[in-house]
Parts: structure tokens; C-alpha cells; sequence
């Protein structure tokens, strides 16, 4: 493993367990106030490019945090919409 993939894999792999608090907070409130969901749906975009891209590196660490904060970011962006649509 090289440094910079170690590096890398630990940042995505804590913003992921970040994300996932952002995650629970939503499911326990249950509304969205204040919230522009597009740039998480960018970040999600953008990691699952990187799902693709860190196999390519051989950087192994980096796309299993990249799993993470992935998936985090779909949970989120599946429940802003959720919530929206049972707002009314």
C-alpha cells in the first residue's frame, strides 16, 4: 500500500462516517429545512467515478472508503427526496 492511497482511503473513509452522521440526523428529523441537495448529489456523482477510477490506481484503501461515503451519500440523497415527497 502505498502512502498516498493510505492517506486518501482514511480521508474518504472518515468523510464517509461523517456523511453517515448527516444521514442519521435526517432519519431522526425527518424534514428538510435549508438544504441544497444538489452538491451532495455532485460528490456522489463524483465518487462513483472514483469507484471506477481508484481499481485502475491499484489504490485499494481509497475505494473502500470511497464504498463508504458513497453509499453515504446516496442514503442522504435518497432521503431528502423521500422526506420532500412526504413533507406535504
Amino acid at each position: 500500500m502505498q502512502p498516498p492511497d493510505l492517506v486518501n482511503g482514511l480521508f474518504e473513509l472518515f468523510g464517509g462516517l461523517f456523511s453517515y452522521a448527516n444521514v442519521y440526523k435526517l432519519w431522526k428529523d425527518k424534514q428538510i429545512k435549508g438544504i441544497y441537495w444538489f452538491p451532495t448529489f455532485f460528490f456522489a456523482a463524483w465518487g462513483l467515478w472514483n469507484l471506477y477510477f481508484y481499481p485502475h490506481l491499484n489504490q485499494w484503501l481509497s475505494f473502500t472508503g470511497g464504498l463508504v461515503i458513497v453509499s453515504a451519500n446516496i442514503a442522504w440523497i435518497t432521503l431528502v427526496f423521500y422526506f420532500r415527497g412526504h413533507s406535504k
